[in-house]
């Protein structure tokens, strides 16, 4: 599966992200990276979703607990179509969480907050798999056990899809959670125009399909992935 004999100054090479899902490149995974890929986007989404209806509700909205999406089930935050969309053309969606600005107390604000819960949820979500797959990567070198292999590859895949699910929803374009972060930072009458643009789903596929996105993310997807593993690594160093 992986070669842990690699090393990067004196230190682990990180493994491979060789069946990781890369959100900018067009195709269908083979049957085996399925396997990994799909409960690996299922559980990210799912965290993600969460979060934000978590976000939500403690800044004063219930809309998201009504709805019964402060739950982990994936049956409450998955929808079908955008799962597909998400393996095949590597864009998607889940189901939305709704929230009622009226029930929020700085509207503006707290919408950014709710926003920026999604992709934070998933960075830290990646740090904890990090940590997780430390020690199974050390401790597991040297045994070729298929079933150790796999768990390393779902857990490298976990993390990688977390870091690019949570880069991805940072492009400032509606609907992503970027825009409404970004739309913070923008002067009122700007910042309901910019919000309600209509069109930013076709901007993205487009952008996306022309490889516009592609260097920049897999440049901060790379270097997120690195900066988690050896951090990871150092703690584990730390506790041993």
């Amino acid at each position: 599966m992986y070669n842990s004999t690699d090393k990067i100054y004196g230190a682990v090479a990180p493994p491979k992200e060789e069946n990781t899902l890369n959100f900018l490149n067009f195709g269908l995974p083979s049957l085996e990276s399925l396997l990994l890929l799909i409960p690996a986007i299922i559980i990210s989404l799912t965290v993600h979703e969460f979060c934000h209806g978590y976000a939500a509700y403690r800044l004063g909205d219930h809309t998201a607990k009504t709805d019964g999406r402060l739950s982990f089930n994936p049956i409450r935050h998955i929808d079908p179509i955008g799962l597909l969309m998400i393996i095949w053309f590597r864009i998607g969606w889940a189901k939305p969480v709704m929230v009622d600005p009226y029930n929020l107390k700085s509207p503006k604000q707290d919408m950014a907050i709710i926003a920026a819960a999604g992709p934070i949820s998933n960075l830290v979500l990646s740090f904890i798999t990090m940590l997780i797959l430390a020690p199974v990567f050390i401790l597991t070198h040297g045994h070729n056990n298929v079933v150790i292999g796999y768990l390393i590859e779902f857990l490298v895949v976990l993390a990688s899809i977390n870091i690019g699910l949570a880069l991805f929803n940072l492009i400032p374009i509606p609907p992503l959670d970027g825009s409404k972060i970004f739309a913070f930072f923008l002067p009122t009458d700007l910042y309901f125009r910019f919000i309600s643009f209509r069109w930013g789903f076709i901007l993205i596929l487009s952008l996306a399909f022309f490889g516009v996105f592609s260097g920049v993310l897999q440049e901060l997807h790379q270097a997120i992935f690195n900066a988690f593993w050896n951090a990871s690594m150092r703690i584990f160093g730390f506790l041993i």
